[in-house]
């Protein structure tokens, strides 16, 4: 119980995402976080919408650039470092958030931001990624899903649907695939979303909720690879697309469709998509992105499918909750405060309680 108790000493859940984190002098432009590299992608590659939108977003975010750090792994996606005028680390292929940790508990006036893919989060990073989400370590973790391993050439990824024909599966994926979003409010998310790459505005509404939110924000980002894996999300681009998108806003009804016409009821424990006209008003779902409840937000998860019938777009899940790094924080200035034990305290600290003798 003593550990619970000091390892939130000092925690204030009414902190921001940016609590403590320099803001720049005066209004800032795109250009100003925007680097001199020549950015390398293949043409029409989603990454070059969400790059845009970032460099626009942190500009109305404000920061001072040297307090910015954003850490990638290995992948296409993993090249945005490169493409900003800030900080940032091409880390290790799947540990970007443990690097991030490091970063997150020793600079607290850091705006620590993680960037990566389907294939570096959710295989060899998957281990990494839910500690990270359960730890509640203050970053804002964005993941590019395209469903395919584009820089290794068109290989299957734990999110490819099955039946994928690649490279690596001639004859079709046998795997079943990660729900991205259920993983994420699987290991408890305190702030789970997504949006849609050609999106810009949801884009930008969920990436201000994201780096304000105190803690793991995990963000969702859809996105095609035109080399690989092109069209993957035409489907949500396409005349019909609203009969697909599920648009979450906080305190509304969910009602989608050119007219509105389809809804999001409760179903047992889960919740499903009806006619609108075949329920009462009372009986659609009102939207509770703030809930503490994260089963409402796994339950929203579950409407994904991999033909993409109906995907939910928008805050799941935003709940406070004390973060690893206030926790850890708090812990080293207790220890400081402590007195040594004497002037031979290292020599007690070996021949102590902890020791034993081997004849």
């Amino acid at each position: 119980m003593t550990i619970i108790e000091t390892s939130l000493v000092g925690t204030d859940l009414g902190l921001t995402g940016l609590s403590g984190v320099p803001a720049a002098e005066g209004p800032q432009k795109v250009k100003e976080y925007t680097s001199d590299q020549e950015v390398r992608w293949c043409p029409g590659c989603g990454d070059y919408v969400i790059l845009a939108t970032v460099r626009s977003f942190l500009a109305d975010l404000g920061l001072r650039r040297e307090n910015l750090m954003f850490v990638s792994g290995i992948g296409c996606s993993s090249r945005f470092p490169y493409y900003l005028d800030a900080y940032g680390v091409h880390s290790i292929h799947g540990r970007a958030p443990a690097i991030a940790t490091g970063l997150a508990v020793t600079r607290p006036d850091l705006s620590v931001w993680v960037v990566t893919g389907d294939g570096d989060a959710l295989s060899i990073g998957g281990n990494h990624l839910i500690h990270a989400l359960r730890r509640n370590v203050n970053m804002t973790i964005l993941l590019f899903n395209n469903r395919i391993y584009g820089l290794t050439k068109g290989q299957y990824s734990p999110t490819s649907e099955p039946g994928k024909i690649t490279k690596s599966t001639p004859m079709g994926s046998v795997d079943h695939p990660f729900n991205t979003l259920s993983v994420a409010l699987g290991a408890e998310a305190t702030f789970a979303a997504r949006a849609l790459d050609s999106d810009r505005a949801g884009l930008t509404e969920v990436l201000q909720a994201a780096a304000t939110h105190r803690g793991t924000a995990f963000v969702e980002i859809l996105q095609d690879c035109p080399i690989y894996n092109d069209g993957s999300f035409d489907v949500l681009r396409r005349e019909n697309a609203e009969s697909h998108l599920i648009r979450l806003s906080h305190g509304r009804p969910i009602r989608f469709g050119a007219d509105g016409e389809f809804a999001v009821v409760r179903n047992g424990f889960g919740v499903e998509v009806v006619r609108a006209d075949s329920v009462a008003e009372a009986d659609i779902v009102v939207h509770d992105a703030y809930t503490d409840d994260p089963e409402y937000a796994y339950a929203l998860s579950r409407l994904s499918d991999q033909e993409l019938t109906h995907v939910p777009v928008g805050i799941f899940r935003s709940a406070s909750r004390p973060t690893y790094d206030d926790g850890v924080r708090a812990q080293s200035e207790i220890a400081r405060e402590r007195k040594p034990v004497g002037p031979n305290s290292l020599q007690n600290l070996l021949s102590g309680k902890e020791t034993w003798t081997v004849a």
